[in-house]
């Protein structure tokens, strides 16, 4: 008997659905260019020249990779797709920022059970415009098709960025000393941890569906607070890099103010005042709802604080007038003392 022929598509894998993706990304994806990439889209490496951008010797490469986690089911629940690649891009820029480094280039992978061309391209095309808005380059990419060990309709996005510092610019925790000032700025939600927590709140224990507006989010729903962007401090915090006031900074990730403030620290502990900002309602419903505790609510949600800058107390009110310039909302958060690397919540 005769056997009947099977095709990679027969086994989940659409090679055209692939090519479609790309195809309707290449223009987003070109835009985000600058100077020093070298070659087209579709290369089997992407190319970089860094002397292009500036730099030369004595210039250190900084790396990240990080993804978005579980706000992904968030935005396959609301059928949003773009918002994560911005998400995405904003998150990594901001993870090699705090080390003084400029973003050059960045890549995405895309894994899925079944591709559809319109999302996965959604996801590039948001990824392409973030770092356009960045000054970086989205240099190259990788999706994968993998039915059986994704489900349909389900996929994970990952992120890798590469970012170049001036050795003597290297911001390494060397800098922050006792006595220093600690200046906050705000988040714009959850920006990209604490989903696992958010979701078993909102959506299992309140009951809350997309559409609803408790009285906490001021007249948003929870979809849009759930979905609000991950803000990319880039553009605020460059002209303070760039002037040298900046000793340390902190990006507010998975692990809140106690868990990542303590990676800018070595003999110093940072003390935070917990009454110099008002907690957004997002948070304040989340806590109320979950009946989460103030410890493990510091830690698993950035409590309405995005980034941390260190500065010397002569270069604090330089610092705030550039960040308000710059269309930010800073405070004064804490300061630095002597110690051991610890953050001591206060107020």
């Amino acid at each position: 008997m005769p056997v009947k022929p099977i095709s990679y598509k027969d086994a989940g894998v659409d090679i055209a659905a692939q090519d479609e993706a790309l195809s309707r990304s290449k223009e987003a994806i070109r835009a985000s260019f600058t100077p020093g990439v070298l070659g087209d889209v579709g290369a089997f490496g992407g190319l970089f020249d860094v002397a292009k951008m500036g730099f030369g010797e004595g210039t250190i490469l900084v790396s990240s990779a990080d993804g978005v986690g579980t706000k992904l089911d968030v935005a396959k629940r609301a059928g949003i797709h773009d918002t994560v690649g911005r998400d995405l891009v904003n998150h990594c820029i901001n993870d090699i920022l705090v080390q003084g480094a400029t973003p050059l280039f960045f890549m995405d992978y895309v894994g899925t059970g079944r591709l559809d061309p319109t999302v996965v391209s959604d996801v590039i095309r948001g990824c392409a415009v973030a770092c356009r808005a960045a000054g970086m380059a989205l240099l190259g990419g990788e999706t994968a098709e993998m039915p059986g060990l994704y489900s349909d309709g389900d996929f994970d996005l990952v992120g890798f960025i590469v970012g170049a510092v001036k050795r003597d610019d290297l911001l390494d925790g060397s800098r922050v000393a006792a006595g220093q000032v600690l200046i906050g700025l705000p988040s714009a939600g959850l920006h990209t941890n604490g989903y696992s927590l958010a979701r078993a709140i909102l959506f299992d224990r309140l009951d809350h569906a997309l559409g609803d507006t408790p009285e906490l989010l001021g007249g948003v729903t929870v979809q849009d607070a759930l979905l609000a962007e991950h803000k990319c401090y880039a553009q605020v915090a460059m002209p303070l890099l760039k002037a040298g006031l900046i000793t340390g900074m902190a990006h507010i990730t998975g692990g809140g103010l106690p868990g990542n403030v303590n990676r800018m620290l070595s003999d110093t502990d940072a003390v935070i005042d917990t009454t110099t900002w008002a907690v957004p309602g997002l948070f304040q419903l989340l806590v109320e709802g979950g009946g989460v505790e103030r410890g493990e609510a510091f830690k698993a949600f950035n409590m309405g604080v995005g980034l941390v800058i260190a500065v010397e107390p002569g270069d604090f009110d330089q610092a705030m007038q550039l960040l308000t310039e710059g269309g930010e909302a800073p405070w004064r958060i804490g300061e630095l003392v002597a110690g051991q690397g610890e953050v001591r919540l206060e107020g």
